[in-house]
C-alpha cells in the first residue's frame, strides 16, 4: 500500500500543478482589477503629454498652469457666408459671443475679426474657467458650439487648440473599446483558420484577454507609483502588443505541444517538453522586444518615452501568461481541445506538400542568387521613402474633418493675409516692455498683445502675418526664439516644430540603442555574432522598404497630405523588436539541429520546414492585428499601422523564408562565428563491432 501510495505521488503532483496556476491567475486577476479599471481615469491626451520635455513649447504650457486661472483653453468662434454676411449675421454673432462671455469665465472680452472679403467673422475667445482639468475643456469646448449655431445658410464652427484638443481627446477616448473588439475579433477569425478547431481559439483568445487585463492593471501602477505618461496612443499600442507578440507566443507553444502529444503520453509532461523545446526562444523574442522599447525612456517626446514601459508592459504580461495560463489550461483540457484534429499518441503528423520544404529548396539550390536578388528588391522598394509627404499638420491629423479642422479650414481661406492661430511668448516681468517692443519689430509678426502675469512671468499673444503651420509663420517663431534671451515661444505652431525637432533628436538616439540591445539579446541566446548582425542587418532592410511602400502610397492611395514625424522612430523600434522574433524563432530551430550534428546548410532548411508553418501564422496575426489600426480615426494611428503590417509581411514571407535562409546555406559554418558550431565537427565516434564468437563488441579506439 505505500509503495502504490509513493508511486502515485508524481501522478498526483502533475495533476494539480495546472489546478494551483489556474487558481494563482484567480487570484491575479482579482487583485489586479481595481486598478485595471482606473486605467481609463488617468489618460491624458493634452498637448503638454505628447511634447518634448525639453522644449520651448513645454516650457510655456507649464508657466501658463502657473498663472491665474491655469492653463487658457484658446476657441476661435468662426461665422461664415459664402455670398458674404449680412446685417443679421453679424448681430446675431455678437449676440451668441456676449452669451458665451456671460455663461462663462474669459480672458478679456471678444472682438469681432472680420474678413477682407466679408464673408467670415471670427472671435478669438480665451477662457481660464477649465484649467488643467480635460473633462471641464471638453464641457466649455460642447457648450459653446451648442451656443454658437447658425441658420439659413450661415455656417458657425468652433476652432482654436481648445477646440482641436477636444476633438482630439473625443477620437482618443472612443478607441478603446473598438480597438479591444476589431483585435480580439481578427485574431480569433485567424486563430479559427489557423488551427481549424471549433474550441482551441478560444483558449489562446481568452488568456490574451487575460494578458491585457492584467496589463492595464500594471499600467496603472506604473502611472501612480513613477509617474508613467498614460496617452490613448500608448494604451492603445499595449492593447494591440499584448494580442499580436501573446498570439505569437501562443501559436510557437501550441504547435510544439501537438507535436510532443504525438511522442508522449501524458499531457502534462508533453506540455513541459514542449515549454523545454521552445520556452528559451520565446523568453529572448519578449526580451528583444521589451529591450527595444525600453530604449525608448531615452526619447525626450513625452508621447514616446511614455510607450516604452506600456509597450515592454503589454509584452511581458502577454508573456507570463502565455507561459503559464496558456500550458495548464490546455494540460487541464487534454488532447480533446484539438477536435477534430486530435494528435494521438504514436501517431505520425499528416504528411503534406510543405510550402516551406519548396520554397527552402529554392534559396538552397541558389543561396547568393536568392539573397542577392532580395537585397536589390529591399533596396529598390526603400527608394519610395523619398517620395513620403512633408510633416503632417494638425488639420491633417484626423481621417474625418472634425468642426475646429473645418473652422481651420475656412480661417485659412478667409484670413489669407494673416495668421489665426496665436503664438503664445512667456517672457519674465522684468523684460516685458522690452521683449513686448522686440516682438512688435520682429518681421512675419501682425499684432502682439499682453496677457497675464504671476509667478514672475508675462504672457504676450502674438499673431503672425502668415497661416499657421506655413513656412512664413515657422521663420516667425524661429526668428522670435532668437530674438528674445531667456524667453520661451509655444502655442500650437510652436508645438508642432518641437514634435518635428525633437523627433529627430530621439531618433539620432533611441536607434543606435535599440540595436544595441537587440544585439546582446541575440548574442546571449545564439553564441554568436554573425547570426545576430544577420537578423539585425534583416530588419533594418525590412524597415526601410516599408516606408518604401509607404511612401509609395500614403499620398496616392490614403490621401494623406503629411507624415507624422513620429512614424520613423515608433516604426523602426516595433519592427526591429518584433521582427527579430521571427529570426529567432528559426534561428533558434537551426542551431538546435545543428547542435544535434546537423550540417548548417540541412539544419537552415530542416528549420524552415519545422516552424515556416508556425511563423507563416504568427506573422499574419501580428500583421492583422497591426493592421487594426488603419481602421482608426486619426492618420498617425493609419500610418504606423500600415507601415508595421507592411513590414511584418515582408519579414515573414521574404526577409525570414529565403532571406535568412539562404544567407544562413551561402555562410555555413561562419553563421555561428565565434561559437563552438563554426568550428568542422568532430569525427563520428567509433561503432562498436560485433565480435565473431558473440562475445561483446569490440571498440576500435580513435586515433
Amino acid at each position: 500500500m505505500g509503495a502504490e501510495r509513493t508511486k502515485d505521488a508524481p501522478a498526483r503532483r502533475r495533476r494539480a500543478v495546472p489546478w494551483v496556476f489556474l487558481g494563482l491567475w484567480i487570484v491575479v486577476l482579482a487583485l489586479a482589477s481595481p486598478f485595471a479599471a482606473k486605467l481609463a481615469d488617468v489618460q491624458k491626451d493634452r498637448a503638454v503629454d505628447y511634447l518634448p520635455a525639453s522644449a520651448g513649447s513645454t516650457e510655456v504650457a507649464e508657466i501658463q498652469e502657473q498663472l491665474p486661472g491655469g492653463e487658457a483653453t484658446e476657441l476661435v468662434l468662426v461665422y461664415h457666408r459664402d455670398g458674404g454676411l449680412t446685417t443679421a449675421d453679424r448681430k446675431a454673432a455678437a449676440d451668441q459671443v456676449a452669451e458665451v462671455a456671460g455663461a462663462h469665465e474669459l480672458v478679456g472680452k471678444p472682438a469681432a475679426v472680420p474678413s477682407k472679403d466679408g464673408t467670415t467673422l471670427m472671435y478669438p475667445v480665451a477662457s481660464t474657467e477649465p484649467g488643467q482639468d480635460e473633462d471641464k475643456r471638453d464641457a466649455l469646448v460642447n457648450d459653446v458650439r451648442d451656443i454658437a449655431h447658425g441658420e439659413g445658410g450661415l455656417s458657425v464652427d468652433v476652432g482654436g487648440a481648445g477646440a482641436l484638443d477636444t476633438d482630439a481627446s473625443e477620437v482618443y477616448n472612443s478607441l478603446g473599446g473598438p480597438l479591444l473588439y476589431t483585435t480580439a475579433g481578427v485574431v480569433a477569425l485567424l486563430l479559427i483558420l489557423i488551427y481549424r478547431s471549433p474550441f482551441l481559439w478560444l483558449v489562446p483568445l481568452a488568456v490574451a484577454g487575460v494578458a491585457d487585463y492584467l496589463a492595464m492593471g500594471v499600467a496603472y501602477g506604473l502611472n501612480q507609483g513613477f509617474g508613467t505618461s498614460v496617452t490613448g496612443q500608448s494604451s492603445g499600442i499595449m492593447t494591440i502588443l499584448v494580442f499580436g507578440a501573446g498570439t505569437d507566443y501562443a501559436l510557437l507553444l501550441v504547435s510544439r505541444y501537438r507535436e510532443e502529444l504525438r511522442r508522449v503520453e501524458r499531457p502534462y509532461d508533453a506540455m513541459a517538453a514542449a515549454l523545454r523545446g521552445c520556452g528559451p526562444a520565446v523568453l529572448a523574442s519578449s526580451g528583444t522586444v521589451a529591450a527595444g522599447l525600453l530604449c525608448l525612456l531615452a526619447a525626450d517626446l513625452n508621447s514616446s518615452r511614455g510607450m516604452g514601459p506600456l509597450g515592454t508592459v503589454g509584452v511581458l504580461c502577454a508573456l507570463v501568461t502565455m507561459l503559464t495560463l496558456l500550458p495548464a489550461v490546455l494540460v487541464l483540457l487534454g488532447r480533446r481541445v484539438f477536435w477534430p484534429l486530435v494528435p494521438a499518441f504514436g501517431s505520425a503528423p499528416k504528411q503534406r506538400r510543405s510550402l516551406f520544404a519548396a520554397m527552402g529548396g529554392s534559396a538552397g539550390r541558389r543561396p547568393l542568387t536568392v539573397l542577392a536578388s532580395g537585397a536589390v528588391l529591399l533596396g529598390a522598394l526603400a527608394i519610395g521613402a523619398l517620395n513620403l509627404p512633408g510633416a503632417l499638420k494638425q488639420e491633417d491629423s484626423f481621417t474625418k474633418t472634425p468642426e475646429s479642422v473645418s473652422a481651420m479650414e475656412t480661417l485659412a481661406t478667409a484670413y489669407p493675409e494673416q495668421g489665426t492661430q496665436p503664438i503664445t511668448v512667456m517672457t519674465p516681468d522684468d523684460r516685458a516692455d522690452d521683449s513686448l517692443a522686440r516682438i512688435r519689430d520682429t518681421d512675419g509678426v501682425g499684432r502682439a498683445e499682453r496677457g497675464r502675469t504671476a509667478e514672475g512671468w508675462t504672457e504676450i499673444s502674438v499673431t503672425a502675418t502668415s497661416a499657421p503651420e506655413s513656412a512664413g509663420e515657422t521663420a516667425t517663431i524661429e526668428a522670435l526664439r532668437d530674438g528674445l534671451d531667456g524667453s520661451y515661444v509655444g502655442g500650437a505652431s510652436a508645438q508642432q516644430l518641437d514634435l518635428q525637432d525633437t523627433n529627430v533628436r530621439d531618433r539620432n538616439i533611441v536607434v543606435p540603442l535599440v540595436l544595441g540591445a537587440v544585439l546582446l539579446v541575440l548574442v546571449a541566446l545564439l553564441r554568436s555574432i554573425v547570426a545576430p548582425l544577420l537578423l539585425l542587418a534583416a530588419v533594418v532592410a525590412v524597415w526601410g522598404a516599408s516606408l518604401g511602400i509607404a511612401g509609395l502610397v500614403l499620398e496616392p492611395l490614403f490621401g494623406f497630405e503629411g507624415t507624422d514625424p513620429g512614424l520613423g522612430l515608433l516604426s523602426f523600434v516595433f519592427l526591429v523588436a518584433l521582427g527579430v522574433d521571427y529570426g529567432i524563432f528559426l534561428m533558434h530551430r537551426m542551431r538546435e539541429e545543428c547542435l544535434n550534428g546537423a550540417e548548417p546548410g540541412a539544419a537552415a532548411l530542416t528549420a524552415l520546414r519545422t516552424t515556416g508553418g508556425v511563423i507563416a501564422s504568427a506573422g499574419l496575426v501580428l500583421a492583422a492585428t497591426f493592421a487594426v489600426l488603419t481602421n482608426m480615426p486619426l492618420v498617425q494611428l493609419v500610418e504606423l499601422g500600415f507601415v508595421i503590417a507592411v513590414g511584418v509581411l515582408l519579414d515573414t514571407f521574404l526577409v525570414r523564408t529565403y532571406l535568412v535562409t539562404s544567407a544562413s546555406v551561402a555562410l555555413g559554418r561562419k553563421v555561428w562565428w565565434p561559437g563552438p558550431l563554426s568550428r568542422p565537427a568532430a569525427p563520428a565516434a567509433p561503432t562498436a563491432e560485433p565480435a565473431a564468437d558473440g562475445a561483446e563488441p569490440v571498440r576500435v579506439s580513435s586515433p
